[in-house]
């Protein structure tokens, strides 16, 4: 380790097989908490190159518990998180939308980091069981259109660095790293980005793949579709800015759609998205996040159709009814 932190501290790249294998030491303990430490600290204080990222993305890989669910050709709904604008939970409600339009979700998550209240916390707080058994998460996603692939259990070689993390408190590259390593291996994906320059570095990758995917980012720094600005767009065909007004959706203020302060806030706007009662700031979010991912699967839907499916899946209660089987399950 004391070999790579010198090339980092002296700003030359990692290359794919240095940054593969470090990434793997760290996943197999085998260097210290003050060595982990000052890795994640050295990213802190430079940008991230692609061969570095995809190192790390591949290290992760390989040591993570697989789980086969091609069976049903699941998308992914996941954020970076890392954007410090502790909104609510976003990203988790339209992958419950999603599925109340018919579309299997393998929805991959884990506790805030850098926010209050991540997807692992608030579907916790809800009673639902986190568990890495194949069997169990085919027959809830059979039942309910959806399954929670909770990150800590298919990545147990990352319990060394949880702690670390927690301590720090802050983003650092396992935030990039998240929605590249679903251990189910969805083709299909949204991914939410913290920035710009992540975006473009995910661009690259993704399109080393046959996955279908739409990377997104608010240009006032939302890891998701906020409404609050405009965002961009990047697919496999090209990338583009979209406003809110081309959608023919109101633009929303950033308090609309804050999260608050205790995971008990973030579970009680959850269910009022779900039961239809929230904003519509909050709904509109939730459902325009969710009509991307529509597309993803269904690319002969144009985003209008997609869109209003993601505003009936919350207002016939589909989206509330797989949220409640999933927890029966």
């Amino acid at each position: 380790m004391k070999e790579i932190l010198n090339q980092l501290f002296e700003h030359r790249a990692l290359d794919y097989e240095q940054a593969k294998d470090a990434l793997s030491r760290i996943g197999k303990g085998e260097y210290n908490a003050s060595q982990v430490t000052a890795f994640l600290s050295a990213y802190q204080m430079r940008s991230i190159q692609v061969q570095e990222l995809s190192g790390f993305r591949d290290a992760l890989l390989e040591l993570s518990l697989k789980v086969n669910l091609t069976d049903f050709d699941p998308v992914d709904l996941c954020g970076t998180g890392g954007d410090r604008k502790n909104t609510f939970n976003i990203s988790t409600l339209a992958s419950f939308v999603v599925a109340g339009a018919g579309i299997n979700v393998a929805k991959h998550g884990n506790y805030g980091v850098s926010s209050g209240c991540g997807s692992s916390n608030v579907m916790e707080y809800f009673g639902y069981r986190f568990t890495s058994d194949e069997a169990t998460l085919q027959r809830q996603i059979e039942k309910s259109g959806i399954c929670f692939l909770h990150a800590p259990l298919f990545h147990p070689a990352m319990k060394n660095v949880a702690p670390i993390r927690r301590d720090l408190g802050i983003k650092t590259f396992f935030n990039m790293l998240g929605p590249m390593v679903n251990p189910s291996k969805p083709n299909k994906q949204i991914v939410g980005v913290y920035s710009l320059e992540l975006a473009r570095l995910y661009h690259y990758l993704y399109q080393q793949t046959d996955h279908s995917y739409y990377i997104l980012h608010s240009l006032d720094g939302y890891d998701e579709i906020s409404l609050t600005s405009d965002f961009k767009l990047i697919s496999a065909s090209g990338e583009k800015i979209v406003s809110p007004e081309e959608l023919q959706i109101n633009s929303v203020l950033p308090q609309e759609i804050d999260g608050g302060t205790t995971v008990e806030e973030a579970a009680k706007i959850f269910m009022e998205v779900l039961n239809d009662q929230s904003s519509l700031a909050r709904k509109n979010v939730v459902a325009v996040n969710a009509a991307y991912a529509i597309q993803c699967a269904r690319p002969e839907l144009s985003f209008k159709d997609s869109y209003q499916l993601a505003h009936e899946s919350i207002k016939s209660k589909q989206a509330l009814g797989c949220f409640k089987k999933l927890l029966e399950v």
